[in-house]
């Protein structure tokens, strides 16, 4: 407990002060959009419900899903400025995030000023035109200062969704609290976890209570209090700035989707480039479209990816070749559509594969997905969040004529947690995942060879192709990590008070070296 709240103390001000600068920058582009169209819409009725129609329907997008669809978006016209102007710009981490929660922050603001200005009493608006008022003077001086509680609220609102909404960033690429969240979901660091959930409570709770000293201030005509509170707000922001630490876009940017495998990988190959004296950063926590998204636009140099998600996923194939043929294929395909280089394979394959309990599979006299077939129209399947649109299902489905009683999707954290507690049956686990010897589960075989295959891959961006730094750091790792070393540095990461991925990264290394040593 104390080395994990250390090592989560030790990146607070970084991640806080991200988190800081994108919610304070979505909030201030939102509040200005926001206070324009609230005064098209108070002023012209046929403009007021197409309005709040287009606010309302931006909420109803989770926002996990909003930040996602900006990064394709972003990514086209990026391409489009540069055949167009000559260059292009960062579709990953800050700009598509700023541009969803600005998305994000604007109906409680809209509504809540529309509805406070609209429902001021009419005899006071009547009462300033008879005074000689213009129209701007009216709203200056009468109408927003009257609205000024509602306005506020839906400001206080819009800050605290925007903050929480913000962690949610990090699959995009975007550095934020949400960091905490989703790494440790993945390697089950529960106080990593707790860490960046109070961590971004008490920073909304801060900004919600100095926005309401803000409130009080103008409602009670106490200067001082607005005073006090825009400073601090102020400074806040700027000590953030600071703390967010010095520009690295100079050095080489490895990438990691959002499981511990790819938390050990992306540290062990910064770490071997870091040996050979250069700079390397890490973004993880990545979707898996994303990362292979910024690798072929050239936002990172280099990440670990799966040649079954490749050929699947990305190249939209469905027939199930031979491992070298797949592999082969997979290679030229990525080399010629996106001039992304293949190093080569890890040496291991993280392979979907369906595991049990090991008292229940000897308990029903399974070992293979054949003997599984008999009982499954009785038992229960979890499986990954998308495991059940991939095109091993149906293929298993048919070749072992599965019908399971019931299934349920799961983060895969819970759906291993799942199989153990008995809620399920059958997982859809990972060949390479270290939580199978934790939860001494069994993995069942695949006589028929209907499960894609899954070698780790090693990719490298096309401006990246041939640097003799990655080609020094990266070749050495062909070929060079076995299965079950990667299952035992995944294992030190997953079990209860487990290492951190850069220890496992760590010990990998080592690992490497010594095998290295003692080849003739």
């Amino acid at each position: 407990m104390g080395d994990r709240m250390t090592a989560a103390l030790a990146v607070l001000p970084h991640y806080l002060g991200e988190h800081v600068v994108l919610s304070a920058s979505a909030l201030g582009l939102g509040l200005a959009l926001s206070f324009l169209l609230t005064l098209l819409a108070v002023r012209n009725s046929r403009v007021r419900w197409p309005v709040l129609m287009f606010a309302s329907i931006i909420q109803t997008v989770p926002g996990l899903a909003l930040l996602a669809l900006f990064y394709p978006l972003l990514l086209a016209l990026s391409a489009f400025s540069e055949r167009i102007l000559g260059a292009g710009f960062s579709a990953l981490g800050f700009l598509p995030s700023l541009l969803a929660l600005t998305l994000y922050s604007m109906l409680p603001v809209i509504r809540n000023g529309v509805t406070g200005i609209l429902n001021i009493d009419a005899t006071l608006v009547e009462a300033a035109r008879g005074v000689g008022m213009t129209d701007w003077q009216r709203i200056r001086r009468v109408e927003l200062p009257l609205s000024i509680p509602m306005l506020m609220a839906g400001v206080r609102t819009a800050a605290v969704w925007v903050i929480g909404a913000a962690t949610l960033s990090t699959p995009v690429g975007q550095t934020s609290l949400g960091n905490y969240i989703f790494a440790g979901l993945q390697v089950q660091n529960w106080v990593s976890v707790l860490f960046g959930c109070v961590a971004a409570a008490t920073l909304a709770f801060v900004v919600d209570q100095l926005l309401a000293l803000v409130e009080s201030g103008v409602s009670a005509r106490k200067p001082v209090r607005v005073v006090f509170a825009v400073a601090v707000l102020a400074l806040g922001i700027t000590g953030a700035a600071w703390s967010r630490g010095a520009d690295t876009s100079d050095g080489y940017v490895v990438g990691a989707k959002s499981f511990s495998e790819q938390y050990i990988l992306s540290a062990l190959m910064v770490h071997r480039i870091h040996g050979l004296g250069a700079h390397a950063t890490r973004r993880v926590g990545l979707g898996s479209a994303v990362a292979f998204q910024a690798l072929a636009a050239g936002e990172l140099d280099a990440y670990v990816d799966y040649s079954g998600t490749i050929w699947a996923n990305v190249m939209r194939r469905t027939d199930i070749p031979a491992r070298e043929d797949l592999l082969a294929q997979t290679r030229d395909w990525l080399l010629r559509e996106h001039g992304i280089s293949l190093y080569g394979a890890l040496g291991f394959e993280n392979a979907y594969a369906f595991a049990m309990r090991r008292d229940r599979a000897a308990k029903l006299g399974v070992a293979t997905i054949a003997d599984l077939a008999k009982y499954a129209h009785n038992l229960k399947i979890g499986g990954d969040l998308e495991f059940f649109s991939r095109p091993e299902w149906p293929a298993l489905r048919k070749t072992y004529r599965l019908e399971f009683a019931s299934r349920r999707e799961f983060q895969s954290t819970f759906m291993y947690e799942a199989v153990v507690s008995g809620e399920v049956d059958v997982i859809t686990a990972f060949s390479s995942d270290g939580r199978i010897a934790a939860n001494d589960l069994v993995v069942l075989g695949d006589p028929e060879g209907a499960v894609l295959p899954y070698d780790a891959i090693l990719l490298v961006s096309a401006k990246r192709a041939d640097d003799p730094i990655l080609e020094r750091a990266f070749k050495p790792l062909v070929r060079a990590i076995s299965v079950e070393m990667m299952r035992e540095a995944n294992f030190r990461v997953d079990r209860d008070e487990g290492e951190s991925p850069a220890a496992a990264a760590k010990w990998l290394a080592e690992q490497l070296i010594t095998t290295s040593t003692n080849q003739p």
